[in-house]
């Protein structure tokens, strides 16, 4: 059998606006959904008009019907990209849109149920043929389909589609959209239809949707199908194949209230980096008369949970996962053609990655094929940045979400689902915690998290996680070598110091994973990455393997993240440049990051080694240091040189307590809501013998503190919560016996805004 589902869309020319095209012009004319592929099918990719409803008056304007617009796009490329021949970027604050384009229905459809299909549109669709609602979808990432059999004709038919996308509301999740021009780590946004469109015929009785169970340990596989229409007599016949020949099947008459149960004679397993795919057709007939064929596939694969392992067919598999965004410099979230879907997994596998973390937005379905094809584990997620909680959101939000798990659970390379990413969940507690059980209840055989970094809610975890862009790969080693609480307390900095958002110190004895490490910037120039980037290739090297032995060598994670794969606009941290070239030796990053793991040699389901604190001497205290925690001395505007020195006067200077910061999640006890903030204050030290100093901050953004007018540390962009950074060395040379000063300086770019720390020395 043939995935790559060809049919009909081979043989035919489309008209477009009037125009003929032949199938070599068409962008993206691969059918879209080789999970669920029927011959009978025509693309409506290509050039369609388009124009943008400044006033929102397009209804009174006649646009629904007849129309012409002003101006002409290449769908399914959104209007912002370069691909869709407008290239509007961010300039333009798209909010109401229209689409337009007139076609022929092919001989062989004629006669049949007719459904128009739309991989993704951003984010509410009205759908009108030949004048005719034919329906609304709501949601940026979903796919959905309406009939449209009743208002079609002879000849040419008309296709309008109606766009509002209103990200600015905060009632619609936009991902790593930018409300305004790209910056930090938020890009050139998407608006209106952004993955392919496509006509389908169907009998008179067809397989709407299924649910595709394995069960490898019995070698078998349950098949649930939903249908729509009214024939009688119905039967279901699933089989599967390899090769094209058979190895199961089974038939059922209808109702349905079981699934079908396809027993295969032939066990082959899928599995990460050897995987293995069985084709599946159905058919549904009435009596003798077929009304529907479709083409499948699946994977014969099981996800478990043992202990703190997360198992894979049975077996530990470490899962070295890549953050992948999946932005295009010319497609912005629409990849240009299908190979470069694949080619983004090759890329990430030849560094040594068998997987990703498929960040903010929701992955098209080819995408997921190819994963499934080569053997390469993705964790799904829901692009919720800007969505703002607002109960009168929920709805749109939770049933979209449903979608997006109907249309993905069969994939074998999906392994886990997390609903939200960094969220705050002292607010959002309940939908976190909904949105997990919604998850469990359409599909209760992978993993899943309520969010990913920050504060977890859930109380009772299948799973956990935690951000950390610690750019030291000692302390980074520390704060997760036996200790996988929740709240991501490290073993060499006191325990007060965890996060302010996180629930209390507990190991929960479930897997665990470290989800966003490295970020380290490379060929940074206009732009950024985390932390301070290496100067040279050799200090990347460094570094990089440094952050991955961290994890490797830690028996009780499971996996890691790292970010990422490649640029994006100014965010650069990516193992490969933005337009795919890669930035290092990918032969030496995959020597790095593939050697075997811990994990993979060793059972991490017994509990971790309690960790023995420091005894920490605090000589400059932070928020959770009560009474050791003193006013410093502040400006927001540039002191005059030599502020950072002893005898330095600044008696004119306002006086604040830290942290210092804007209105947000955290404890802020002095306003700071400018550009920059410069702070001292003096201190005492008995003059004791130093074994080890450290620095515990809390930063947004670029930091760097001195001890008696010297530079003790440095860092640049920000963190989400109090990380320990050794200065033994620096602070050595700089600290003396008696009183010394501390100050420091932290610039703040967008966003919010937040600094306190805490020197402490071990003697």
């Amino acid at each position: 059998m043939n995935r790559t589902c060809s049919g009909l869309v081979w043989m035919c020319a489309v008209l477009m606006c009037g125009v003929l095209t032949t199938l070599a012009e068409v962008p993206r004319p691969e059918h879209p959904r080789p999970d669920l592929c029927r011959e009978n099918w025509l693309t409506l990719n290509g050039e369609w008009q388009f124009e943008i409803d400044k006033a929102a008056d397009g209804e009174s304007r006649g646009l629904t019907y007849g129309k012409d617009l002003n101006a002409r796009i290449t769908v399914p490329f959104c209007p912002e990209s370069k691909l869709s021949s407008l290239g509007l970027g961010n300039t333009v604050k798209l909010k109401n849109v229209w689409y337009r384009r007139s076609f022929e229905l092919p001989p062989a459809m004629k006669g049949k149920r007719v459904r128009i299909h739309f991989g993704g549109v951003d984010y509410k669709a009205w759908v009108y043929i030949n004048g005719q609602l034919a329906g609304t979808h709501v949601g940026e990432s979903s796919a959905f389909n309406f009939e449209i059999t009743q208002w079609l004709k002879d000849g040419s038919n008309e296709v309008v589609v109606k766009v509002l996308d209103d990200m600015w509301s905060g009632l619609q999740p936009c991902g790593k959209q930018s409300p305004n021009q790209s910056q930090g780590c938020t890009y050139t946004r998407t608006t209106g239809i952004w993955q392919p469109v496509w006509l389908e015929a169907v009998g008179s009785s067809f397989v709407e949707n299924l649910a595709i169970v394995p069960d490898p340990d019995n070698s078998r596989v349950f098949i649930t199908a939903k249908l729509d229409g009214s024939d009688k007599d119905l039967t279901l016949k699933a089989e599967a194949f390899i090769d094209g020949t058979s190895v199961g099947t089974d038939t059922a008459a209808g109702p349905w209230r079981k699934p079908l149960v396809v027993n295969l004679k032939t066990k082959k397993l899928w599995a990460p980096g050897n995987p293995f795919l069985y084709d599946l057709k159905l058919t549904l007939c009435s009596g003798t008369t077929k009304l529907d064929e479709l083409s499948s596939y699946f994977g014969l694969r099981s996800v478990t949970i043992d202990g703190r392992r997360i198992l894979i067919n049975g077996q530990p598999v470490f899962q070295r996962l890549i953050l992948d965004q999946g932005f295009y410099p010319e497609g912005l979230w629409t990849a240009p053609t299908d190979e470069a879907l694949k080619k983004d997994i090759e890329m990430s596998m030849a560094c040594g990655y068998n997987g990703a973390r498929l960040h903010q937005k929701v992955f098209e379905p080819r995408f997921l094929y190819w994963a499934d094809k080569l053997g390469y584990m993705v964790w799904g997620e829901s692009p919720n940045w800007g969505f703002n909680f607002k109960p009168e959101g929920y709805a749109a939000y939770v049933n979209e979400w449903t979608e997006i798990l109907m249309r993905d659970r069969n994939h074998p390379s999906i392994v886990g689902w997390c609903a939200f990413n960094e969220t705050n969940g002292n607010v959002v507690a309940d939908l976190q915690q909904r949105m997990w059980n919604v998850t469990k209840a359409v599909d209760p055989t992978r993993p899943a998290l309520e969010t990913s970094g920050w504060t977890h809610t859930m109380p009772n975890p299948e799973v956990l996680d935690m951000h950390d862009y610690d750019g030291n790969a000692v302390s980074l080693r520390e704060r997760w070598l036996g200790n996988l609480s929740v709240t991501s307390v490290p073993r060499a900095i006191p325990a007060r110091y965890g996060t302010l958002k996180a629930q209390p110190n507990k190991d929960r004895g479930v897997p665990f994973m470290v989800s966003e490490i490295g970020g380290i910037g490379w060929a940074t120039g206009g732009g950024w990455g985390y932390g301070s980037g290496p100067n040279t290739l050799d200090e990347f090297y460094a570094r990089y393997k440094g952050t991955i032995d961290a994890m490797l060598d830690n028996p009780h994670l499971f996996g890691f993240c790292y970010t990422q794969l490649t640029d994006i606009e100014q965010e650069k941290n990516g193992l490969f440049y933005y337009d795919r070239k890669p930035k290092f030796d990918v032969k030496k990053l995959y020597e790095i990051t593939a050697r075997e793991a811990a994990y993979e040699r060793h059972d991490p389901t017994k509990p971790a080694v309690k960790a023995v604190e420091p005894a920490w001497q605090v000589l400059v205290g932070a928020l959770q240091d009560g009474d050791l925690s003193t006013p410093y001395r502040y400006v927001v505007e540039k002191p005059a040189d030599g502020w950072m020195k002893e005898g330095f006067d600044d008696s004119s200077w306002k006086t604040g307590l830290a942290p210092f910061g804007s209105d947000g999640d955290w404890t802020i006890r002095s306003k700071w809501t400018t550009g920059d903030i410069f702070f001292r204050k003096t201190f005492d030290y008995d003059g004791g013998d130093i074994k080890r100093g450290a620095i515990v901050i809390l930063y947004d953004e670029d930091t760097e503190v001195y001890v008696n007018g010297q530079k003790i540390f440095g860092v640049e962009r920000f963190i989400t919560n109090y990380q320990l950074y050794p200065v033994t060395e620096p602070l050595k040379k700089a600290l003396k016996k008696g009183t010394n000063t501390i100050a420091a300086h932290t610039h703040q770019t967008a966003g919010g805004q937040y600094i306190d720390l805490a020197l402490l020395v071990e003697n």
